[in-house]
This record gives C-alpha cells, sequence and structure tokens, in this order.
C-alpha cells in the first residue's frame, strides 16, 4: 500500500529543492509545487499523531487503518508492543544545526512524564538512528577526556566560563576522576550566566578571525562561527568542545541511544527511531531547556568519534541488503542497494514484522504498478514483494524499517 506522508517545515530544513524530503516528495508527487522558500525540513513516514501517514488511495490514517488490522503488525510486534507501530521512520533535510540533545531511558521517560506531562508527554524512550544520504555532520557523545582538557586549557573563555578552580581540577585530573570533573565542567557552563557567556563567545569570535588556518582548523572556526551566526551567544556553541565531531559520508551511520548527548548539524539523512517524542534540551535551541534533567542524565561516556559509527551488516547472504540492527527491540532498517543494471527482479526477504520503504534512487514495478523515487509503502508482516527493476542506468536504493524483534 502506498502511503501519503506528512511534511514538516521547521525552520532548521534545508528550504526548496535543496531538500532531500522536498525532493522526494515532488518526485512521488509531480503534482504537488515546491516553495523555494519554505523548509523542508522532515519526512514523517508512520503512524505518530503528530505527523500520520495516510493511505493514498483511500485517504485512511495509517494508525486507523493499523487498529483494525493489528494482525499485519506480525506476531512478535503485537507481543512485545501491542496493537501499534513501535517505530517511527523519517527523512531529515538540515541546513541549521539541532539543538543539542539527549533522550532518556525508558525510566527516566516514565519519571519524566509523571512530574512534568505537559513537556514530555509519553513514557516511552526514544533511541535513534541516522544514516546519512549526503554528507551529514553531527555532535555525537563525549570526546576522549584529554582532547577536552586540550581545549578547556587552551581556550581562555572557555576556562573563563567554567571558572578557574572546576577547569583546573579538570585539566589535572587522573582517568578516575574524569567523568566527575567533566559533569561539574558541564554544569558550569550550561548555568552560567548567558550575558556573560554571550560575551566570552563574541571575544572568543574575534581572536579567531585573526589567527593562522591551521589555528583555526584545530579549533573548528568556521562551525563556531556557523553555530554563532544562527543562535547568537548561546551557550551551545561551546559543544563542539565537548562533544565528538563526526562528519558521515553517504551510507555510514550513527546510533543514538539513550542518555547520549548530540546535535545534528547540515546534511541529509534516513532515521528511524522508537515512537516517542521527548527531548531533553540544553543548548542550540530556541525551545525550553532542561538543564538539570540533561546533566544528570548523561553518561559522561569518553571515546574517540570513530567508535560513534554504527556499522551494518549483509543481510541473510544477499550481496544487494544490508541491515542496520541496534541493540533494541523498536526498529531495524534495511538498505536494499542495486547497482548492477543487469538485475531486473530483485525478491525481498519476508520479514516477522509490519514494514515501511522508502525508494530513494531509481524505479521499481509492484504487479503492474510502478513506485519511483520518493514512494513510501506499506509492508504486512511476512509480505514478500517481487520488484520488477526498472532503473536503467542509476542504481535502485531503498529503505526499508522495521520492528527488531
Amino acid at each position: 500500500m502506498e502511503l501519503k506522508c506528512t511534511v514538516q517545515h521547521y525552520d532548521w530544513g534545508k528550504k526548496g529543492m535543496n531538500s532531500k524530503v522536498a525532493q522526494f516528495l515532488k518526485a512521488a508527487n509531480p503534482e504537488i509545487k515546491i516553495d523555494e522558500d519554505k523548509p523542508y525540513a522532515e519526512l514523517w513516514m508512520g503512524t505518530h499523531l503528530n505527523g500520520p501517514s495516510v493511505l493514498k488511495n483511500t485517504g485512511e490514517h495509517l494508525h486507523e487503518y493499523v487498529g483494525k488490522n493489528v494482525t499485519i503488525l506480525g506476531d512478535k510486534v503485537r507481543k512485545t508492543f501491542g496493537d501499534s507501530l513501535p517505530f517511527l521512520f523519517k527523512v531529515l533535510s538540515i541546513d541549521k544545526a539541532l539543538s543539542i540533545q539527549a533522550h532518556p531511558d525508558k525510566q527516566l521517560a516514565t519519571n519524566l512524564n509523571k512530574l512534568h506531562p505537559t513537556i514530555y508527554k509519553d513514557s516511552n524512550h526514544k533511541p535513534e538512528l541516522a544514516i546519512a544520504l549526503t554528507p551529514f555532520k553531527a555532535l555525537c557523545g563525549f570526546r576522549p577526556v584529554t582532547e577536552i582538557q586540550n581545549f578547556v586549557n587552551t581556550i581562555p573563555e572557555l576556562h573563563n566560563i567554567i571558572g578557574d578552580n572546576t577547569a583546573e581540577h579538570f585539566i589535572g585530573c587522573n582517568e578516575a576522576d574524569a567523568k566527575k570533573y567533566l559533569k561539574k565542567c558541564l554544569e558550569r557552563i550550561l548555568t552560567h550566566h548567558s550575558d556573560s557567556t554571550a560575551s566570552q563567545i563574541k571575544h572568543f569570535i574575534n581572536r579567531l578571525s585573526s589567527m593562522d588556518e591551521s589555528s583555526r582548523e584545530m579549533l573548528h572556526a568556521s562551525i563556531l562561527e556557523r553555530l554563532n551566526a544562527d543562535f547568537p551567544g548561546d551557550v551551545g556553541c561551546f559543544g563542539i568542545y565537548f562533544f565528538n565531531l563526526i562528519e558521515l559520508k553517504p551510507g555510514e551511520a550513527i546510533y543514538l541511544g539513550p542518555n547520549e548527548p548530540h546535535a545534528y548539524l547540515s546534511g541529509d539523512c534516513i532515521e528511524c527511531m522508537a515512537c516517542s517524542d521527548n527531548v531533553v534540551r540544553a543548548g542550540l535551541t530556541p525551545k525550553l531547556k532542561d538543564v538539570p534533567t540533561l546533566i544528570e542524565m548523561l553518561t559522561y561516556q569518553c571515546e574517540p568519534g570513530s567508535q560513534k559509527l554504527f556499522k551494518s551488516k549483509i543481510l541473510m547472504n544477499n550481496n544487494f541488503a544490508q541491515i542496520f540492527q541496534p541493540p533494541i527491540d523498536d526498529f531495524s532498517i534495511i538498505q536494499i542497494n542495486i547497482t548492477d543494471n543487469t538485475i531486473k527482479e530483485y525478491k525481498m526477504i519476508p520479514l516477522n514484522s509490519a514494514s515501511i520503504l522508502l525508494i530513494t534512487e531509481g524505479k521499481i514495478e509492484i504487479d503492474n504498478k510502478i513506485y519511483q523515487k520518493g514512494s513510501v509503502l506499506f509492508l504486512g508482516a511476512n509480505e514478500q514483494l517481487q520488484l520488477k527493476i526498472l532503473s536503467e542506468k542509476s542504481p535502485t536504493v531503498i529503505f526499508q524499517a522495521s520492528a527488531n524483534v
């Protein structure tokens, strides 16, 4: 069944046809006019009530259809999650950084939902996986301790915000005490007076402008300047000195488990997450910041950015399919990539979960109906599709999200 999906026009999104979201939308719905001055930030594929998908031929909401036909979810999905789709599938097109944030684990989500139900509106966790479609930049997890110590030691403005006593303790601490002092440094930064923070950032930006290119590169000057242009004086600008700066090539992925600090900076990606909207923010955002919760929830696990890359594996000896399978039941993503132009037919592997397909490149035919780039399909559990490959000179690429049961 083909779906018509919700587009979110958040102001951080890429505008017009620069956005993969807009490109997919237009390719699958040629009659739609794309506004070149409007951001096309996210495409939501699933049953979440904030952006529900509908069946293209009838207009019925997908969550209503699933509710009437619960067996299509699959027995294992129903046993684990009840009679609902446990994941939300997305495309993101990012022009301006998203907030520095983390997502709570299930226990914390339950507590936050009880204490602040208008802010944290559900009790579910929100692990997520992002697969780059274009060159993609993100902050993810804490840098190795020695890297953070070096930045605190060599950037006077950062040192000033943290305060001499806390900064010196952190710079000189051993590995056993690193987490304790790192937490204290982050707390000092995030709770520092906003006017003073803005002043220190301005002073630092001025210093960077007179540095040689090598020094600027070591301090990630161009990224800091861009973040400050979008969020002037925001404390989150200093996040690049605490969190790993990761640059994904198309096809590379990162997995963000509970209590993992992160921020997407730029690029287009496929994303899948547990069906939740719980976000704890602390910077690079005009939205509500919950600094005390963020400080307490983070793991303060420090490791190189290379450790944050999430590897796929070949799916059941199928050379054209790989699976990104995180350590949770809520979701996994299969990527089908047919680059051999002599392949004219492809039989998909049936799954024990309902799934959603997005065609990102190429053109296929199923049961005498043609689907092309941007088409989104819903499959019931154990349903097997026979694809006729119509792409002649370009690859056929399909992403398939399902529960990981």
